[in-house]
């Protein structure tokens, strides 16, 4: 059986040990934070992963650019309409109705 010191001695080092566990999981860089931080860097590392398959895209359009004429036409069609030398363009007129001409 203990005596009230040791009782109270008791119930000191209880109530330090559930305030010290207390500030690890909820005080300034406990566990709450620790799993807000995880979630940040995960969301890093998706975006960081996207960059790099951004980066590769571009580098593999840059080296194409550099040495693949039939790509380097075709880019240039697609993007600022140039035709061939033996490419005829038609321009069609376009064709009014009565009630809309002006």
């Amino acid at each position: 059986m203990m005596n009230p010191k040791q009782n109270f001695v008791f119930l000191v080092s209880v109530a330090a040990m559930i305030s010290m566990l207390m500030f690890i999981m909820f005080g300034d860089n406990g566990f709450s934070d620790l799993s807000m931080m995880k979630k940040g860097r995960d969301s890093l590392a998706q975006k960081n992963d996207a960059l790099i398959q951004t980066n590769i895209s571009l580098y593999r359009n840059i080296e194409r650019l550099k040495d693949d004429l039939d790509y380097i036409e075709s880019v240039a069609r697609q993007e600022l309409g140039v035709i061939s030398k033996n490419e005829i363009i038609f321009k069609l007129a376009e064709h009014r109705q009565k009630g809309t001409e002006q």
